[in-house]
């Protein structure tokens, strides 16, 4: 039985084309006309329910399967008709005399009507809406794709989360480009059915006249009203499945199912409704108009109106009231907390900071609340994580608020309890990063991407796929913050590094090798400097999960060189590898490099001070210096690295001292921290 179960596909096309071969029976043919009369009220009811395309994704198939099945009646049908003298079943007859009523240029007419609506009207609308969702769809999924790359690279989602989106994406496109295939199928039906009834009137007339002794009158009425008959039962199933194939098609922007949106939307406007009821009435003046009909209508109208108006304010004074229970509750509690704070070891407790906390406007709590469907917590872990594999160091947990103090639509992230960065996020809207050579204008609101700083726009959710043919990036709210928020994480992660979390790290190491942490600590560094060490690391974006060996590096040198500069030059050296994959593209790394000449002068200007070694350059030069960087860091805007600049292993640290107060984002590396198997290509000269 299961068996026959997975093959009932393959078996129902194979009775489809039996159909066009063998000859049926009035019994069999009825049959199978009801059965197609059900399978085409199921398709029509299935797509009126999805909520997106691709939960239909097998319908260009369907369409092609029902259509030949519809032929195959409708070649079953003709060859009774023509052979049996009319008599091609129950149905047949049963829609020709109901249509006919007696009068076949009637019924003609009202059948004529019923074909071009589908042709003209439904088919031709599906087929155009079809043509044009395939190629809006192809020429979106570079868009898509980047976004999806983007999101991937930044932490927001995992290699399995941009598998599944790019499957996805690649589902949408093979999906439109079938329908835009199926509906040619449904207009080449409509233009068989045509004909089909053409051939059935003439040629059973014809037949008719000299096969039997009728007479020219009944002749007509018996095959006017089974060519009538035969097309209605092939039409309406036809019509449905044109029908359910333009609600397909057009589902592009729906939030749910069509009862769902419908009700939602038009139950969301009830001064419309009642306008509309008294237009209605006003019509009644106009002279000869149905004065029941239309006073029923019109009242009917002006009454779901009211009802619903009534219901929308009692909603929205509901919400009034909850919101005064809510101020009643705070005001309780600021009492409460006023008793709570009496006790003066109570305060202390309000001393404290977090290492990281965001805080966010009224508007953005449906983004966080995990109970209105916010996912950002989700996104929060997935970046921890992933920043955890590839930085070798854990974030600390994020406290989420939400604060009257700030606008409605704006968020900040504070380290340590002050604010490094703030944007602002307009809910409803989509971000479009405008690319270098956008290909057409997209109506928005003019702003500036928080992260990145390009330049960008809030558009409108139904300019998103236009926006993405342009070659804009478009990205969604939440997304926008969450990249935001885990780029600010990046640059101040240093600062989070405390003594907690190097015990962590240092436990985690002596899971595994508890004589290399015996030996280190403390007889050779204290905690308090190995701390110092990570924290070099991590704030130029060296990984640290490599433990053992920086543990190795600092037994080694730290016997002899106490200095923590000296012993973190020697770990990055040991950290080559790391370094060269972290920073090297294809085997190959673009680089600035500095000219001999402009070394020796840094090196000769290195002065010791109070506090440790500084460079000392002449006003003239530094200039020089920090212009020629800023030209250098323009090539590399095209390109996917970050921006290096390599120097020799003496003036490393204090190049990149000098540098980061005006360039925080410049990677400075020496040669000895680089593999021999990198290529190196040099895309600019710093010199005198």
């Amino acid at each position: 039985m299961k068996k026959l179960t997975n093959y009932a596909v393959s078996l129902f096309v194979i009775v489809i084309v039996l159909l066009l071969i063998i000859p049926l029976s009035p019994f069999l043919l009825d049959v199978f006309i009801v059965i197609n009369i059900s399978i085409s009220l199921i398709i029509l009811l299935v797509s009126m329910n999805i909520r997106e395309p691709l939960e239909f994704s097998i319908f260009p198939s369907l369409l092609l399967i029902t259509t030949l099945f519809r032929l195959g009646i409708n070649v079953s049908s003709t060859r009774n008709i023509l052979m049996n003298q009319g008599e091609a079943g129950q149905v047949i007859k049963s829609f020709g005399t109901f249509v006919l009523q007696g009068n076949a240029i009637v019924g003609f007419i009202i059948f004529i009507i019923i074909v071009l609506v589908q042709f003209i009207v439904i088919t031709k609308g599906a087929e155009r809406v079809s043509e044009v969702a395939a190629r809006f769809t192809l020429d979106a999924m570079p868009g898509k794709q980047m976004a999806i790359d983007a999101d991937l690279s930044s932490g927001l989602i995992d290699e399995t989360a941009a598998r599944t989106r790019r499957e996805k994406i690649q589902r949408e496109a093979d999906f439109y480009g079938a329908m835009d295939g199926a509906t040619k199928i449904v207009k080449g039906d409509s233009i068989m059915s045509i004909i089909i009834t053409a051939i059935n009137l003439i040629g059973g007339t014809a037949m008719g006249m000299v096969m039997s002794d009728m007479s020219f009158t009944e002749v007509l009425s018996v095959y006017s009203i089974a060519t009538i008959g035969d097309g209605l039962v092939s039409q309406i199933p036809a019509l449905l499945i044109s029908t359910a194939t333009g609600m397909i098609v057009t589902r592009a922007v729906s939030e749910g199912s069509l009862n769902d949106d419908v009700s939602k939307q038009f139950t969301a406007q009830p001064q419309a409704i009642m306008m509309t009821g008294g237009i209605m009435l006003v019509l009644l003046l106009v002279p000869g108009m149905p004065k029941f009909q239309m006073l029923l209508l019109g009242g009917g109208l002006i009454a779901a109106g009211y009802f619903l108006n009534r219901k929308t304010k009692e909603a929205a004074q509901q919400e009034a009231a909850a919101v005064a229970g809510a101020v009643v509750e705070e005001q309780k509690k600021t009492a409460d907390e006023g008793e709570y704070f009496k006790d003066i070891n109570n305060v202390y407790s309000m001393i404290g900071v977090d290492p990281i906390e965001m805080e966010f406007g009224y508007s953005l709590i449906p983004l966080v609340d995990e109970s209105s469907g916010g996912k950002m917590i989700n996104r929060i872990v997935i970046f921890r994580r992933q920043y955890a594999q590839e930085m070798g160091v854990v974030i600390p947990s994020i406290s989420l608020r939400d604060s009257s103090s700030l606008n409605t639509n704006q968020y900040v992230i504070k380290i340590k309890g002050e604010e490094v960065a703030g944007g602002e996020i307009l809910v409803d809207y989509y971000l479009a990063l405008e690319p270098a050579e956008p290909t057409g204008e997209v109506d928005g609101i003019e702003t500036i991407e928080p992260a990145y700083g390009i330049p960008s726009k809030w558009i409108l959710p139904e300019n998103k796929e236009m926006a993405e043919i342009y070659g804009y990036t478009v990205i969604d709210p939440l997304s926008v913050m969450i990249t935001h928020l885990s780029e600010t994480i990046k640059q101040h992660a240093y600062e989070v590094i405390n003594r907690q979390e190097v015990m962590h790290l240092l436990e985690n190491v002596r899971k595994t090798t508890p004589e290399l942490v015996d030996e280190v600590f403390p007889g050779i560094i204290s905690y308090g400097n190995f701390q110092k060490i990570l924290v070099n690391l991590v704030k130029e974006g060296i990984p640290v999960k490599d433990m053992e060996t920086i543990l190795e590096t600092v037994a080694d040198v730290g016997a002899t060189v106490k200095d923590i500069t000296q012993i973190t030059e020697s770990i990055r050296i040991a950290l080559k590898r790391t370094i060269t994959r972290k920073f090297c593209q294809g085997g190959q790394m673009r680089v600035l490099t500095l000219d001999a000449e402009l070394e020796k002068v840094i090196v000769t200007s290195l002065t010791k001070g109070e506090q440790g070694v500084y460079t000392a350059l002449s006003p003239d030069t530094m200039q020089s210096l920090i212009s020629q960087v800023g030209e250098g860091i323009k090539k590399f805007n095209d390109l996917s690295q970050d921006v290096v600049i390599l120097t020799s292993q003496v003036i490393r640290i204090y190049l990149y001292r000098l540098l980061e107060q005006f360039y925080p984002n410049v990677y400075v590396l020496s040669f000895q921290e680089i593999a021999n198997n990198v290529q190196i290509q040099s895309i600019g000269n710093i010199a005198l």
